[in-house]
């Protein structure tokens, strides 16, 4: 056997059982490897490829996902039985979902994102090549049974293990493969929303929290690359419709900094609320796929009840950015939401918390503008620009990434003239955040990731 056949066997089977440690290629101060910078940034392209294909297809099936979701609950209401056919199929999907991942891939699990931090920091090993099927599958049927999780996260994840296919083929050295995996991220999340910037700005202000050249490059390249071939597959358009907004007066700032107050604190309470359900599901002694089961049958009630309540949640950012609903009805959809995000990111299912976090932003936003037009009709912001501003600030509260809050509000919307108000209430936000000492929800996850990891290493 040639050495050639050998090292392409080697290469084949690190794909598909494993990451196998590439050969260590010279590397100096700035990160440049033997190869020149050239063929890294073509590297970075190809993940941005690749990971903009496996996304946009993503998001098409989640949409037929839903569409199906909202048909069948609308059948099930012409039998006596529909509602039990409802319950047991959204049961099936989370735990067949569950199932994935702890019987095939445990990294699978969750959003993703704190998993490709870890990874891009070097402190778990890159991911196994499996990890994208599952992800892939296992998100669609979470989501699509109604779980309350978003699709970036699982679309960030597949990034990253794109950046691992790439790495491989392409015998990149292990400096060079951290770098790709954080512009895969970047590719999965511009995808996920239509958001190349926030994509790009979200790897290097949170997952790496580092600007240097050779990273700033290749999570660029990755990003526009994934972007433009999304867009071979799904219709360029903002995620969010909204009308042109009246530009900010100072007198409405009042308001707008109760929204980063408010925000702020339910951002911290969202954060801590997802760590304790998930320290309780590690205590658990119940099989994951039932607990997973028995969430998708109390979705599955939800359901049949009212299937624009679950799911990822869409519908209800875009009515909240419509400045639609009454007061005790849009804090009732806020209530119900953060207790379902909890409790769906808890079932041990792909699924991310972007997609939520938005929803619960945006309808504490709109609860603020709402209480604010009862008390002082003539100085609060129009309640659509309300349910903005607190999309924005509640996700900077939660992520204590500031600057991606803003633009991708700023992207999902195209709405520019709001910025300042944005602004002003994520920095009151991110204050509450850090007085408060609450530590970003990814630097949590990747923590509870890398201990994962080590526990699983220790295992003989």
């Amino acid at each position: 056997m040639s050495d050639e056949t050998g090292d392409w066997r080697n290469v084949l089977r690190s794909l598909f059982t494993g990451w196998q440690r590439p050969t260590e290629h010279p590397v100096d101060e700035e990160g440049e490897g033997a190869e020149s910078l050239i063929g890294f940034v073509v590297a970075a392209a190809m993940v941005g490829i690749l990971t903009g294909v496996s996304a946009a297809t993503f998001r098409l099936l989640l949409e037929r996902g839903a569409h199906l979701r909202a048909v069948v609950a609308g059948w099930a209401h012409g039998s006596w039985w529909g509602l039990v056919a409802v319950i047991l199929a959204c049961a099936a999907t989370a735990a067949i979902a569950a199932a994935l991942v702890h019987r095939i891939e445990p990294h699978a699990e969750g959003s993703g994102i704190p998993r490709v931090e870890a990874v891009a920091d070097g402190r778990v090993r890159p991911d196994r090549f499996r990890i994208l099927p599952v992800k892939y599958v296992g998100g669609l049927l979470a989501i699509s049974g109604g779980l309350a999780l978003g699709r970036e996260g699982p679309s960030v994840q597949m990034g990253g293990s794109a950046a691992v296919i790439v790495a491989t083929l392409t015998r990149r050295n292990l400096a060079d493969l951290r770098v790709l995996v954080a512009g895969g991220a970047a590719a999965g999340l511009a995808t996920a929303f239509n958001a190349p910037i926030a994509g790009g700005v979200f790897v290097l202000e949170e997952l790496l929290k580092r600007f240097d050249p050779r990273t700033t490059i290749a999570t660029l390249v990755a990003s526009a690359s994934g972007f433009v071939a999304a867009h071979l597959l799904v219709e360029s358009r903002y995620d969010f419709d909204m009308k042109p907004l009246a530009d900010p007066r100072l007198v409405e700032y009042g308001w707008i900094l109760t929204i980063g107050v408010v925000t702020g604190l339910l951002g911290v309470a969202y954060n801590s609320s997802v760590m304790a359900a998930l320290k309780r599901a590690d205590a658990s002694r119940w099989p994951k796929e039932v607990r997973a089961a028995l969430t998708g049958a109390g979705v599955g009630v939800l359901v049949w009840l009212a299937p624009g309540l679950v799911g990822s949640g869409d519908g209800l950012t875009q009515d909240a950015l419509h400045g639609r609903g009454a007061l005790l009805t849009v804090a009732g959809i806020f209530l119900l939401r953060f207790a379902l995000g909890v409790v769906s990111y808890a079932a041990a299912t792909p699924g991310g918390l972007f997609a939520p976090m938005l929803v619960l932003g945006s309808q504490s936003g709109l609860v603020v503008g709402l209480v604010a037009v009862h008390l002082t009709p003539h100085a609060v912001p129009s309640l659509p620009a309300c349910a903005l501003i607190g999309m924005a600030a509640f996700f900077t509260a939660s992520v204590h990434a500031p600057v991606t809050g803003l633009i991708l509000a700023t992207e999902m919307t195209g709405n520019t003239n709001q910025l300042p108000p944005m602004l002003a209430a994520c920095a009151v936000a991110m204050l509450v955040a850090v007085a408060i000492r609450s530590r970003p929800i990814y630097d949590r996850l990747a923590d509870r990731a890398a201990q994962a990891a080590r526990r699983e290493s220790a295992k003989p």
